[in-house]
């Protein structure tokens, strides 16, 4: 069974940068799209970001494109969001998802295997 653990995730003032890693564990995820998501209380899971098994075709939202880069390092079993230019209304629990079958998808139904997330607040 596969196992992701969020990393990176803090305080920082509005104008500055985070970077989120995902590591997995159990299988290796290089066959596998992965991909970001962020949610806040009392809101469903929003689509930030995914990318492709080989990490060559990624995707964003319309409110981070441009501010986040999404990627991967398969030797590691890893995926990273690069955060900058980040604003109080990013502010929210960040998840990383693999999806076992298929191609990468701004769909949350359509991954398997989910973090428990880490927590990302941008002071005004």
């Amino acid at each position: 069974q596969v196992q992701l653990a969020e990393s990176g995730g803090g305080l920082v003032q509005a104008g500055g940068s985070l970077r989120l890693s995902c590591a997995g564990s159990g299988q290796t995820l290089s066959r596998n799209a992965l991909g970001w998501f962020r949610s806040t209380i009392g809101e469903n899971r929003e689509f930030v970001a995914s990318i492709s098994q080989n990490g060559e075709s990624t995707v964003f939202a319309d409110s981070v494109k441009g501010r986040f880069t999404i990627g991967r390092d398969n030797a590691k079993n890893t995926m990273y969001l690069q955060m900058n230019r980040l604003k109080p209304e990013d502010t929210a629990v960040y998840y990383c998802a693999v999806r076992i079958v298929g191609h990468y998808t701004p769909d949350p139904s359509r991954y398997d295997y989910w973090g428990v997330g880490t927590q990302v607040t941008v002071s005004s």
